[in-house]
């Protein structure tokens, strides 16, 4: 869209550097902040949601700020506002400095009607990178058209509290798994000319008691070791313009307040170079929260010194007067203002900072983008259990099939969609079953009970349904929605903890009385997080994992439960046994599971340590079955001696020995056999997800710098000490088929 005239109170363009699109972005930048009053300057700091577009003038009164969010419009409406509120920018304020426009976009772009895709944990069980950054491509190419620059995702915190809620917004519990999907994910996005924000920096999501926001213990070595290690592989990778600061404390430290995270690691030694954005609220929360300062006035100054640039949520509005009166430097101010105005020239947003609302209608939710959906679905299922092969069903044999439980006749998305609690958006299970079966089957469907509560009125009826028909195909599991549309009873979430990761409300006694009827029995297991099921492991037909998986959850597990799919998900995060038995992450210290002892105790004979079960979790990661088989036939390695600046090469031959075309994981995790300091007993540090037709063997080559072998010493230094490690080959972390000692000297 052309732009006439000026920003008011200004001659043309071409007597004005920054208006310049031929000259330098840092020149630029500086024309600019010589023009700006203090006011100005401050305004860039600062937050200002939209409305609709008829409240633009009434919102925005003439000024301009760093940025902007609209989360409740549908696409075509936002994209029309957007158009609208640029224009004004440009044409009604003093300088005519354009917004950044942000928003949700962790499972699609949080505007109604956008394209709804599977959730961060179920892309993080493709491991699938090049479908990740496939996904998040069509996104962004949605969110081009709306007028959308900024994305507040992904999210790379590590999944290993299990409790805390927003377990379903991570990759999953293993560091290089998250790195990998996360560049992936930026990538599709950043494609586009929008940025992503990484986030929550840093370490927010192993929180005390899984309570979100919580403190986070540990020490440097932790720090440095696992949550860094996502964030500095993805602003190594990706160079994102921004990252989002965390609400949360580490080691009592409240991270938005602290200078050594935000300025000292985050820019000094990740050599990030964007702008900071605030968490809602994590600044005023240096007061209200985290109690470290008395004043919303000192948490703003706090924060902006520490290296916060945009403050979400309001404490920055009171910095004019903090300058003007002495109490905080100039220069922390137009230091932020020059990081946020040098991502705007970047992002051409000077130049052209418009969408294109006439394509919205064409790509937004488009049968392309849909089908990109269900392919990530497709990709993230993941079967646990197969007795018997019960999997995929033969239709033949099962003329009667009940649907039952809470997530049967219901489309689950998780947090940060922009659906409603109750939406029927999408397919659900039962849906998608009568899509596939058609008539080769009668299917009924009985709820059997809620998703939370202790109320049993249900379950005979749903008993009934069973009893009738050759087969139950059982739903549980958790549900989530997100915080801004009306949430309840949300069992997973932003915001839902739980202190028990047992099924909530009566879901294990409707599966108890399904049971009792002697029917067989297929589990499927919609959630965002992991639960204790040993009870489900050991008695279920089969088990199919589901995180929530996008509009087209529910054809997908129908075409999977049919045959029509071969699953390929991997657990990116282990089931516990207990919830006392957590956490249960595989890459534990050797220390920290007890060495094999004789038998572990039971509650008929209870023995040491966990002395009614053992400490391994119920499934490991890395873990998934397939309806075919895969025969690893050989793997070799090109060197046994190594130096710090080599790189470990594998080549691993995988046959196909089954009846099915079927996609494989191959992984490779590394033991450093000695350390000066404790290492885990594996780090995942390659993996490849390959397609593998039937009686086809395929070689699979994996490659890992010997500098990821590292660790940090006594003296908190990074580096590669000499000795052996161990190279493990397998299909999961508990099943290594392969493994080769190799000698770095």
């Amino acid at each position: 869209m052309a732009v006439s005239g000026h920003a008011m109170g200004l001659p043309g363009n071409d007597t004005i550097l920054y208006k310049n699109k031929h000259a330098p972005v840092a020149a630029r930048v500086e024309d600019l902040l010589k023009r700006m009053t203090l006011k100005e300057k401050v305004q860039q700091l600062e937050n200002r949601a939209a409305g609709k577009t008829d409240e633009i003038d009434r919102i925005f009164k003439g000024e301009s700020f760093g940025c902007t969010h609209e989360m409740s419009m549908n696409a075509q409406d936002c994209a029309n506002m957007y158009q609208q509120l640029q224009t004004y920018m440009l044409q009604r304020t003093r300088l005519g400095i354009p917004l950044l426009t942000a928003v949700e976009g962790i499972e699609g772009v949080l505007q109604n009607n956008c394209t709804i895709f599977p959730h961060e944990l179920a892309q993080g069980s493709t491991f699938n990178p090049e479908l990740i950054q496939k996904m998040t491509s069509a996104a962004g190419e949605e969110a081009h058209a709306i007028g959308i620059h900024q994305i507040l995702s992904p999210v790379l915190d590590i999944a290993r509290e299990l409790r805390w809620g927003r377990i379903e917004e991570t990759f999953g519990e293993d560091p290089y798994l998250i790195s990998q999907m996360g560049t992936a994910f930026v990538n599709g996005y950043q494609s586009f000319n929008i940025t992503c924000t990484p986030k929550h920096f840093v370490a927010h999501g192993s929180p005390s008691g899984g309570l979100n926001c919580a403190n986070v213990s540990g020490g440097e070595r932790d720090m440095r070791s696992l949550y860094l290690y996502p964030f500095k592989k993805v602003i190594a990778n990706t160079n994102p313009l921004s990252v989002m600061s965390c609400y949360s404390s580490y080691d009592g430290l409240a991270v938005s307040g602290s200078s050594y995270y935000m300025t000292d690691i985050l820019r000094g030694e990740l050599g990030f170079k964007g702008y900071v954005y605030s968490d809602w609220g994590s600044v005023e929360r240096l007061q209200t929260f985290h109690h470290a300062v008395s004043s919303r006035e000192d948490a703003a100054i706090k924060s902006l010194e520490a290296g916060v640039d945009l403050d979400v949520d309001g404490a920055y509005e009171t910095l004019e007067k903090m300058v003007e009166s002495g109490r905080i430097n100039i220069k922390y101010v137009d230091q932020a203002v020059r990081r946020i105005l040098t991502v705007k020239f970047q992002l051409g947003l000077f130049d052209n900072p418009f969408g294109n609302p006439s394509k919205v209608s064409k790509v937004v939710r488009s049968a392309k983008h849909i089908a990109i959906s269900k392919e990530v679905a497709d990709e993230s299922a993941i079967l646990v259990k197969n007795d018997d092969n019960i999997l995929p069903l033969d239709l033949a044999k099962y003329k009667s099939i009940a649907v039952v439980g809470p997530n049967a006749d219901q489309t689950v998305f998780g947090d940060y969609s922009w659906t409603g609690r109750d939406t029927k958006e999408g397919t659900t299970l039962l849906q998608g079953l009568k899509e596939v079966i058609g008539q080769k089957a009668k299917i009924e469907y009985a709820e059997g009970c809620d998703w939370w509560s202790q109320d049993k009125s249900k379950i005979a009826y749903a008993v009934k349904a069973v009893e009738a028909s050759d087969l139950a195909i059982v739903a549980i599991g958790t549900r989530s929605t997100f915080l801004g549309r009306s949430p309840q009873n949300s069992t997973a979430g932003e915001g839902f903890d739980l202190s028990s990761l047992e099924l909530p409300g009566v879901q294990e006694d409707l599966l108890k009385a399904i049971k009792a009827t002697g029917k067989p029995f297929i589990v499927v297991f919609i959630a965002g997080k992991p639960l204790a099921m040993p009870w489900v492991k050991e008695n279920a037909n089969a088990v199919l994992v589901q995180w929530y998986g996008g509009e087209k959850q529910g054809r997908t597990i129908a075409d999977i439960l049919t045959g029509a799919v071969n699953p390929s998900g991997r657990l990116n995060v282990s089931f516990p046994r207990s919830t006392g038995n957590t956490p249960s992450y595989y890459n534990h210290f050797a220390t920290d599971r007890n060495e094999p002892f004789d038998s572990p105790g039971s509650p008929e004979h209870p023995k040491g340590h966990y002395i009614f079960d053992h400490p391994d979790p119920l499934w490991d990661f890395g873990y998934g079955l397939s309806y075919t088989t895969f025969e690893y036939t050989d793997c070799r390695t090109s060197d046994a001696a190594l130096t710090a600046g080599d790189t470990v090469k594998l080549d691993v031959m995988v046959k196909n020995t089954g009846v099915m075309d079927g996609k494989e994981v191959v992984q490779l995790y590394v033991h450093d056999k000695v350390s000066t300091v404790a290492t885990p007993v594996q780090q995942l540090k390659a993996f490849k997800k390959e397609l593998i037709k039937r009686g086809q063997t395929v070689k699979i080559h994996l490659e890992v710098p010997v500098s990821e072998l590292g660790l940090f010493n006594e003296k908190m230094q990074y580096n590669v000490e000499p000795g052996e490690f161990e190279i493990q080959v397998g299909s999961s972390a508990d099943h290594i088929i392969f493994t080769k000692t190799l000698t770095v000297k």
